[in-house]
Order: C-alpha cells, then structure tokens, then sequence
C-alpha cells in the first residue's frame, strides 16, 4: 500500500467515527428542538454539558474513585482469568471439573454477588473491585481457553523437535495463539467493567463514585445531571476500548502485516530459468 492509499486509509477510519457521533448529536437536538421533548425528560446537549460543567468538582472526583475501581478490578479479572484458563488447558480433568462451575456462577445476578460480597467485604474498595473482576474473569477463561485448544499440534510437535521444552513452546506457540481471543474479551468486558463498577457503588460504596453520583441526582430528578454522568461513563468505557485496541495492535503486529505489499511479494518470489527441453534416447526401432 501506497503512502497516499495510507493516508486515505486513515482518513476514513477517523471521519467515520466523527460523522456517527455528529449524526447521534444531530438526532438529540432533533429530538428535544424539533419533536418537542420536555427537557425533564430528554435534556438538551448543551444542558448536559452545563450540567458537567457546574458539578466538576464532584464529577472529577467520582471519575478518579470509579476509574480507580474500574483499573484495579480490570486487571484482577485479566491476571485471574488468564492464569486459570492456562491450568485448566493442562488437564482435561481439571477443565471438565471447573468448567460447569464457571458456567453456573454466570447464571447468578451480579447484582446478588455484590450484596453477597457487602455482607462479606463492607462497604470499602474491595467488593467494587471483585464486582468489576468478576465481569472480566468469566470471557477472559473462555476465550483464551478457545485460543489454547486451536494451537496447531504439528506447530508444537516442530518445536518440540527443534529443542523447545515445555516453558519456551508454551511462549513461542501457545501463548501467541491466545492473543487475538484474550484481545476480543478484553475490548468486550472493557466497556462492561464500567458497568459493574456502577453497579459496585450503587450496591456497596461509602466513598462516592460516579455510580452513587448517578442515583443521587436520580433522586432528585435531576434528568440533566443523569446524562452528564452517563456521558463521562460512556467516555470512560470508549477510552478503556481504544486503550486495548492499541495495545493489541502492538502486541498482535503480524495482523497488521498478514499481507505483504504487492511489490515485496513480486520481489519476494525468485524468477527460475525455463527447464530445457529433455531430450529422448532413440527406440530401437528408430535406430533401425
């Protein structure tokens, strides 16, 4: 690809992204100019952002405690997840033995576990941060589990063979394979982290948050003040999504190169001289 075919490239995977968002604003001020709806139901944008602006003080707050919940739990479900998942992968024991108990905690309300996790852990950091852990363990298992079970048994058998024990086939050939599913449940539970931290502090919080923000100005029905925080949650979830996509871009870069440009490829295969025509030894009866 051509510097200029770059460039358009990357033009399009910026505008797209800005043009939705200007067409979702659009529909919002159609909605409350244009349809006529009361702003204690649907505020307007710039009474959001108003809204954010006058309560920033609090706001910003509430975005270090629930981003402090949101990182910490994040990567308690990551770490957990990934390592269980690899244990399990070693034994078909061990994974028919667990694997339905996996299942069965996904059928329970998180909304139960949390007010399980108050009457065990109080009110502090720690039942927010095993909430939001809990969301992220269960897709980082399957999925990296997923990515374990497709490794090429003839890719392991070769390093093997070239002298790779167990820890070095594990990094060389394994491991790599779980990349793109890990990366795909990653993206996924970035944005319902955010989710479960609200739902942490709205069940289990003394230390405020954006989620006791939120049923705060619920309370008084403050329809503005609900937007805002529900547009700097948003904003927390989208930036956690893009923070991931760039680390598996950096991580992952044989995807970025899965197809050479054409003129490496041209250059890339060896042009072999025509074969000489073969010749024949004479029959018998042509020597005759």
């Amino acid at each position: 690809m051509n510097r200029r075919g770059h460039q358009d490239k990357l033009w399009t995977r910026l505008a797209v992204p800005v043009l939705s968002v200007l067409a979702v604003l659009a529909v919002w001020l159609l909605l409350v100019h244009g349809v006529g709806i009361a702003p204690y139901v649907l505020p307007s944008p710039s009474a959001t952002v108003h809204a954010i602006a006058d309560d920033w003080a609090v706001l910003s707050q509430g975005i270090l405690i629930t981003g402090q919940e949101f990182v910490l739990g994040f990567l308690l479900g990551t770490v957990t997840g990934f390592v269980l998942a690899v244990f399990m992968a070693q034994s078909r024991w061990v994974l028919r033995a667990l694997y339905p108990i996996l299942i069965a905690s996904q059928a329970v309300p998180i909304i139960a576990i949390g007010a399980a996790l108050v009457i065990w852990l109080g009110f502090g950091l720690t039942p927010k941060v095993v909430i939001v852990g809990l969301i992220v363990f269960f897709p980082v298992v399957v999925n990296v589990l997923d990515g374990l079970a497709s490794v090429d048994e003839d890719s392991i058998s070769l390093a093997r063979s070239m002298g790779g024990g167990p820890w070095r086939t594990f990094r060389t050939v394994r491991l790599p394979a779980t990349y793109t599913p890990l990366f795909s449940a990653l993206k996924m539970s970035a944005t319902f982290s955010v989710t479960g931290a609200v739902i942490g502090e709205q069940t289990a919080s003394s230390t405020g948050g954006l989620g006791v923000y939120l049923t705060q100005q619920q309370s008084r029905l403050n329809t503005s003040g609900v937007f805002g925080d529900i547009v700097l949650l948003a904003a927390m979830g989208i930036i956690a999504f893009a923070l991931i996509a760039a680390l598996e871009t950096v991580a992952t870069p044989w995807r970025r190169h899965s197809s050479a440009p054409r003129r490496w490829r041209a250059s890339a295969v060896p042009v072999l001289p025509a074969p000489a025509p073969v010749q024949t030894a004479p029959t018998s009866e042509g020597a005759r």
